[in-house]
């Protein structure tokens, strides 16, 4: 089963947009908010190699990037492809 984990802030519009498209893909993902648990803003660091924005996601543990690079993956038809093995009947965590 493919993982899907999303680095987000409450205030973030563009962390609101990629969860609303993996919701409206019924893709299941863990949501780790960070003003929630600001310890773990290192560990995004480390595993976005130093990218500080967020959201930042990762698929099976590959960062694939932001909200754009999500939108963008969905945009040239790659996105169910990355996701395909993904529980599709949480729809979001």
């Amino acid at each position: 089963m493919t993982t899907v984990e999303i680095y987000t802030t409450p205030l973030c519009p563009y962390c609101w947009r990629a969860k609303r498209l993996l919701q409206q893909k019924n893709v299941s993902f863990e949501e780790i908010d960070l003003w929630q648990t600001p310890g773990r803003r290192a560990e995004m660091l480390e595993r976005a190699e130093g990218r500080r924005t967020v959201p930042q996601i990762f698929v099976d543990g590959r960062g694939i990037g932001g909200s754009d690079d999500l939108a963008a993956l969905e945009a040239r038809g790659e996105l169910d492809a990355l996701l395909g093995g993904t529980d599709r009947t949480a729809g979001g965590a």
